[in-house]
C-alpha cells in the first residue's frame, strides 16, 4: 500500500497491514509513556490524543496504534472524534502487561506510547461471542452461547422515550441479540437526531467527512446492550435508506466502514452484518461485498464474527471471510444439507414476523413463531425472532424497535431455557429419525411432533444406558414428567396433540 492509498484511509481507517505500523516498534515503560488505568480482559481500552481539526481529518490524517503484550502485537486503527480529538479503542484479550505506540502520519500524534494493565474479567463478562464445535457458538471464556434474538432494526433511531422503552422491552425480555442498523433506517417519517455524513446546506452528502455524534449515539446504544448482556448484530449497509447512503461510491463505502470498524470493534458485543438483503441494492455488485467482507476481516482486531443477510440470492456462506450462515427464509428441511455444504453455525435471521400487517411476510401468528423457532431448533440451527404489529397511537412496528405487542417472545424464552438447561455444546439434528429430533447422541434426545403428532410413539433410545422422559408443550411452557426410566425401544403415550415435544435426559 503507497502512501496515496493510506491518505485515502483517513482517521480511524487503518489497515492492519498498514505498513508504518508494521515498521513501528512499542516503547517499553523504561522509555517513557502514559500509564494507564487498569482495563478488564475482553473490556475497553481506550486512549485519546489532541491532533488537527482543520482541513479534513476524515481523509488527510491516518492513525492507529500497535499494542504489545510480551512477543506478541496488535495492530489497532484510530478515529477521529471530532473537535481535534483522535481515540484508539482495543479489546484486551489477555490479562498481562500491556503497551502502546501511535502511528500517523501527523507528527504530533505518531510515537505518543503508553501502557496499562490487563485484569481479570469483571462478572458477567465472557467475552466475545466465537463460534465452538463447528456449528454453534460459545464465548472466549467458553461459556456456551445459544442465539435467540429478535429484530430491532431501526431502534437506535427513533428518538430518547421510544429507545428507551426499546431497552425497558429487551432487558424484560427473552432475547439475547438484537439485529440493528448502523446506518439509518426511515421510520414513521420521524426526523433523525443526526446523519452520518456532514450534510451540505442544501442537503447533498459530503462523504469526505463523517459526523462524529451520529456515531456517538450509535455505540451508546451498543453500550446500553452490553450491559444488559445483548449480543448487538451489527447491520452495516441496507437498501432502505432515503438520503443515499445505499448508492454511495467505493471509497466513501470503504471510509465508512473503516471508521464504524475503529470505533466498534473493542466492544465484546459486536457482530458485523454486511449488509442486510445485499441482493436488492441496485448500484453494488457482488464483488463489492466481497471486498467489505475482506476489508472487515483485515481490520478488525477483535475478529467478531461476520456474516450477510439476502433477500432471494443465498450468498457463498462457505467463503473463508464468513464464519455463519445468516438466512432470510424457514427451510429447515435444508439445515443439514446446508451443514454440509458450508461447515458453519446456520442462523436462519428472518423467519417471517408475527404481527397483522396486510403482507404475507408480516402477519404470522405467535403459534406459528413459536414452532418456526423450535423447528430451527431440532434442525441443529438458531432463528431470529421479529413483529410487525400496527400500532393505532402511531408507534413504530416492533421490527424497528419499542414495545413487544405478541405472545411468541415469552414461548421462545420457554425454548431457550429449555436449551441452555439440556446441553452445554448444542443441539445436534439427528437424521433419519422418523420424527424430528435433536440432541447429543447417548445423553439427549429432544423430540419435536410439527402438525401430526400420534397418539403413543416408540422412542428408540439407547439399550445401555437410563433415561428420564418428559413431555414438552411449548405454547403452555409446561414440562411433565413420565414416571420410571427408559431404555432401548421405549413406548410414550402421547395426546395427540400436534406441537408437543419429548425430551430424554441419560440419567445412567
Amino acid at each position: 500500500m503507497n502512501r496515496r492509498d493510506l491518505l485515502k484511509l483517513g482517521a480511524g481507517a487503518m489497515s492492519g497491514f498498514y505498513p508504518a505500523m508494521a515498521a513501528a516498534r512499542a516503547k517499553s515503560k523504561d522509555e517513557g509513556g502514559k500509564r494507564h488505568e487498569d482495563a478488564e480482559q475482553w473490556g475497553v481500552f481506550e486512549a485519546s490524543f489532541d491532533g488537527p481539526s482543520t482541513g479534513n481529518p476524515f481523509v488527510d490524517v491516518t492513525f492507529g496504534a500497535r499494542f504489545t503484550l510480551e512477543n506478541r502485537t496488535v495492530n489497532v486503527p484510530g478515529f477521529y472524534d471530532g473537535g481535534g480529538v483522535y481515540r484508539v479503542r482495543f479489546m484486551p484479550d489477555a490479562a498481562g502487561e500491556w503497551s502502546y505506540e501511535t502511528v500517523s502520519n501527523v507528527a504530533s500524534l505518531a510515537g505518543q506510547t503508553g501502557t496499562f494493565r490487563c485484569v481479570a474479567p469483571s462478572a458477567g463478562n465472557h467475552g466475545p461471542v466465537q463460534v465452538a464445535h463447528t456449528f454453534h457458538f460459545e464465548h472466549a471464556d467458553g461459556t456456551p452461547y445459544f442465539p435467540f434474538g429478535t429484530t430491532c432494526y431501526a431502534w437506535a433511531f427513533l428518538g430518547e422515550s421510544l429507545e428507551e422503552e426499546t431497552l425497558r422491552t429487551l432487558s424484560a425480555g427473552p432475547f439475547n441479540k438484537v439485529r440493528m442498523c448502523v446506518l439509518p433506517k426511515p421510520v414513521n417519517n420521524a426526523p433523525l437526531f443526526a446523519f452520518p455524513f456532514v450534510r451540505h446546506a442544501d442537503g447533498t452528502n459530503d462523504l469526505t467527512r463523517l459526523n462524529p455524534s451520529y456515531f456517538q449515539h450509535i455505540e451508546k446504544r451498543v453500550q446500553d446492550l452490553i450491559q444488559m448482556d445483548i449480543q448487538a448484530d451489527l447491520i452495516l449497509f441496507h437498501p432502505y435508506d432515503s438520503w443515499g447512503y445505499k448508492s454511495m461510491p467505493a471509497d466513501a463505502d470503504d471510509r465508512y466502514l473503516r471508521y464504524v470498524i475503529a470505533r466498534f470493534s473493542a466492544y465484546r458485543n459486536v457482530w458485523w452484518s454486511i449488509a442486510n438483503e445485499y441482493d436488492l441494492f441496485k448500484d453494488k455488485t457482488p464483488a463489492d461485498f466481497d471486498r467489505f467482507f475482506r476489508i472487515v476481516q483485515e481490520v478488525d482486531p477483535s475478529q467478531h464474527l461476520r456474516s450477510i443477510h439476502y433477500s432471494k440470492v443465498l450468498y457463498d456462506y462457505a467463503k473463508s471471510w464468513v464464519t455463519h450462515a445468516s438466512l432470510q427464509n424457514y427451510a429447515f428441511d435444508r439445515a443439514a444439507e446446508w451443514r454440509e455444504a458450508w461447515n458453519k453455525p446456520i442462523i436462519y435471521d428472518e423467519i417471517q414476523y408475527e404481527g397483522n400487517i396486510a403482507r404475507r411476510w408480516g402477519n404470522l401468528s405467535a403459534q406459528e413463531m413459536t414452532r418456526r423457532f423450535w423447528l430451527a431448533a431440532v434442525a441443529g440451527a438458531y432463528a431470529t425472532h421479529g413483529e410487525t404489529y400496527v400500532s393505532t397511537h402511531g408507534e413504530p412496528e416492533s421490527a424497528d424497535g419499542g414495545a413487544m405487542r405478541g405472545q411468541s417472545p415469552a414461548r421462545i424464552g420457554f425454548l431457550r431455557k429449555l436449551v441452555e438447561g439440556s446441553t452445554s455444546i448444542g443441539l445436534t439434528q439427528f437424521e433419519g429419525t422418523y420424527y424430528l429430533s435433536a440432541g447429543e447422541a447417548g445423553q439427549l434426545y429432544l423430540y419435536f411432533f410439527d402438525y401430526h403428532q400420534p397418539a403413543e410413539y416408540e422412542f428408540p433410545l439407547p439399550q445401555d444406558s437410563k433415561f428420564s422422559a418428559e413431555i414438552i408443550d411449548p405454547w403452555e411452557m409446561t414440562i411433565t414428567p413420565v414416571a420410571g426410566t427408559f431404555s432401548g425401544t421405549s413406548k410414550l403415550a402421547l395426546s395427540g396433540k400436534p406441537y408437543l415435544a419429548a425430551r430424554f435426559r441419560k440419567i445412567a
